[in-house]
């Protein structure tokens, strides 16, 4: 059985970044004539352009490439994560997951919402798998989330028969 590898979209990681740091730099710059520390809409709306324009450089920073290979021969689920700040794997063996779920980020009333999977190890530990803001291929559909599920479930299964 091959190896099950996926990747995530790094440029609409960027673009979501650029897109806070705008937005940001914009309600920065409109409210920036704010009357001291009161609790109104200008200071508020400061204080948000300051959160977004923050959020975007930290999400610019941290933007990077995730492969995920499931290797059903080797039973193990191996993370690479490449960004600015190194080259980082994790490896979970096949026998540390307890469970499998779906989770999710977002509202549905907002038509905005992602999934991704829930590994729950033996260890006590949940570990998001394809996780949200990483933007898998099929993130935004639960049917496609859940045949994931499924899929690896089926991995478990076979590797809990050897």
């Amino acid at each position: 059985m091959q190896p099950w590898i996926s990747h995530n979209h790094p440029a609409k990681q960027q673009l979501l970044a650029l897109a806070c740091i705008a937005t940001g730099f914009v309600l920065l710059i409109g409210f920036r004539h704010f009357q001291g520390w009161q609790l109104d809409n200008d200071t508020a709306g400061f204080l948000l352009g300051l959160l977004l324009f923050v959020t975007g450089i930290f999400g610019l920073r941290a933007a990077g490439r995730q492969t995920i290979t499931i290797d059903p021969q080797k039973q193990v689920i191996a993370i690479r994560d490449i960004s600015r700040f190194g080259d980082r794997t994790r490896e979970i063996a096949f026998s540390e997951i307890r469970e499998i779920s779906i989770g999710y980020l977002g509202k549905a009333s907002n038509f905005v919402q992602f999934y991704f999977l829930v590994l729950k190890l033996r260890s006590g530990e949940e570990y998001p798998l394809f996780a949200p803001g990483r933007f898998y291929e099929g993130c935004a559909d639960h049917n496609v989330v859940e045949s994931w599920r499924r899929r690896l479930e089926e991995y478990l299964r076979q590797a809990d028969a050897t």
